[in-house]
């Protein structure tokens, strides 16, 4: 009898730790679940937001195709749904998705998109403590900035042999751009250039079926006249009253060659004035040729298949006064990188006083737009062998360019080697002007 309430004891005690292992046990289990839950949860946090941000810049990318803000509307919400789709499929890690209706607001220039979602996951060991899901949920929003922008085309006769693929790429080119919200200007250049389609000065959005008729009505001929394509591009972006600009300005360049026309108003040997383009070509002169048309020469005495004698220009005027004789913004004498002397009283000096003085003022204008906070873009297309690919750099101010200009913008060029590089390269140009829209 004196032993058996120890027995009973020792019973009592084994059940006791039999009580406290499982209690135990169950806190260990909870544990573990703690952390292998909260992992899983975490990972399907990184992954949703993932998401949702790739469904918003697809959003934003997509919210250019259609005319109207419905149409526009309805292709962003498309690109943002099989966007978060692609990158969070029902099952991750068990889990069930739920994408929300992303909002696509438009307000003036600007488009805000909005895009949330939400992902429940069942747990595993936590369920011993009785919790049985989890819910974790995400948002993005991406913001495209209103866009001016001006497409300067080079139209000149070296493009014969690829003029049709040219107009098809730069049609394609547009159909990156909003119809409702970014401001596009038209500009084609050879001897002289052309403003085909105003940009817009108050109201937003270009008239893009339009626009892309006249290019695909653009005939090729003339010479290369940077100067005016870039002059005609700077006047239609300036010509936006400061309060309504954009806060994105662009300028898209596209060209196959060198330039080797300058156009001012320069007095002859013989006593007129003709205000117009001199090309320097093949070792000669020629000219004058009117700056408001794709190829075609001022009349009279200033009409010369070559210029002899009388017909130079008594010297090269001091600035480019092409558009106002007193205008003094862009030096010709002594401008940079190449010399220009005033001389040209033979055929030989004035040949290399235009030719260098064509490259140095357009390179002169496009600084003069990347100071106002203008990006220039350029592109070469190199099919005809004869291509300054620095002086494109230099025009767009690449980070490359021999004269790059750290203060101002930085921009892009592309070189198409061959007529099938041109499509990727207007994808480029495209993609990088979105890029810096948000």
């Amino acid at each position: 009898m004196t032993h058996r309430p120890q027995r009973m004891h020792q019973k009592f005690q084994r059940g006791q730790i039999t009580i406290i292992a499982g209690a135990l046990m169950i806190g260990l289990l909870g544990t573990a679940g703690l952390a292998i839950d909260t992992g899983m949860a975490y990972m399907t946090r990184a992954r949703l937001n993932a998401a949702v941000d790739a469904a918003a810049v697809a959003a934003a990318r997509a919210v250019t195709n259609g005319t109207t803000q419905a149409e526009q509307t309805a292709a962003a919400r498309q690109a943002a749904t099989d966007f978060f789709n692609a990158n969070f499929p029902n099952g991750y890690l068990h889990g069930t998705p739920s994408l929300d209706t992303p909002s696509v607001t438009f307000e003036q220039g600007k488009v805000t998109i909005g895009v949330s979602a939400s992902a429940t996951m069942p747990l595993t060991l936590l369920k011993v403590l009785g919790f049985h899901d989890v819910a974790v949920a995400a948002s993005s929003t991406s913001i495209r900035k209103d866009l001016d922008m001006v497409f300067v085309i080079d139209s000149s006769g070296s493009m014969k042999d690829v003029w049709s693929t040219v107009r098809t790429n730069a049609n394609s080119f547009l159909n990156q751009f909003s119809p409702s919200t970014d401001r596009v200007g038209l500009v084609h250049f050879s001897s002289g250039a052309e403003v085909d389609v105003a940009i817009r000065t108050s109201q937003r959005g270009f008239d893009r079926p339009a626009m892309q008729t006249k290019i695909t009505k653009l005939n090729y001929g003339g010479n290369t006249n940077y100067a005016e394509g870039l002059w005609q591009a700077r006047a239609q972006l300036n010509s936006i009253a400061q309060l309504n600009r954009s806060s994105l300005r662009v300028v898209v360049f596209f060209s196959d060659g060198n330039p080797n026309t300058l156009a001012a108003a320069y007095k002859t040997a013989g006593g007129s004035t003709c205000t117009g383009g001199i090309t320097a070509t093949g070792n000669d002169v020629t000219g004058y040729y009117k700056i408001d048309v794709q190829d075609d020469t001022l009349s009279g005495s200033c009409n010369a298949d070559t210029l002899r004698g009388n017909e130079l220009p008594k010297n090269m005027p001091q600035y480019y006064n092409a558009h106002n004789a007193t205008d003094t913004e862009f030096l010709i004498v002594g401008s940079q990188p190449n010399t220009v002397t005033s001389a040209s009283n033979n055929k030989n000096i004035a040949y290399t006083n235009v030719y260098n003085a064509a490259t140095n003022v357009p390179l002169a204008m496009a600084s003069s737009l990347r100071a106002q906070g203008v990006y220039v873009f350029t592109l070469g297309l190199g099919s005809n062998g004869d291509l300054d690919q620095n002086l494109l750099k230099n025009i767009a101010n690449t980070s490359d360019a021999t004269r790059y200009n750290t203060n101002q913008p930085t921009g892009i060029y592309c070189f198409a080697a061959t007529v099938n590089d041109l499509r990727p390269c207007f994808a480029k140009l495209a993609s990088e002007i979105l890029r810096i829209s948000k």
